[in-house]
């Protein structure tokens, strides 16, 4: 299933960052919210050369989480590798 089209010109649309906290919080279980903070930060440490073991110790998470972050920063024309690259 692909995100609703709607919603995503919705979320372009808010530009303070205090409001998009708020729909989001709106929008989202804290565990949602929890769990999509979490992928962001997994993928920043791998990102920095971090080991898998390591993320996976610092968060308690499983391999497998970690796994499919790796693939996301391996796959072609990765948007989220784009935009960690331009964060460094």
């Amino acid at each position: 299933m692909r995100i609703d089209q709607e919603l995503l010109e919705v979320i372009l649309s808010i530009k303070n960052k205090d409001e998009l906290d708020s729909f989001f919080e709106e929008l989202f279980t804290q565990a949602e919210l929890s769990d999509l903070s979490l992928r962001w930060k997994l993928l920043k440490d791998l990102h920095a050369g971090m080991t898998q073991r390591k993320i996976a110790e610092k968060y308690g998470i499983s391999l497998c989480k970690i796994t499919r972050g790796s693939k996301v920063l391996k796959k072609n024309g990765s948007v989220a590798l784009k935009v960690l690259d331009s964060m460094n």
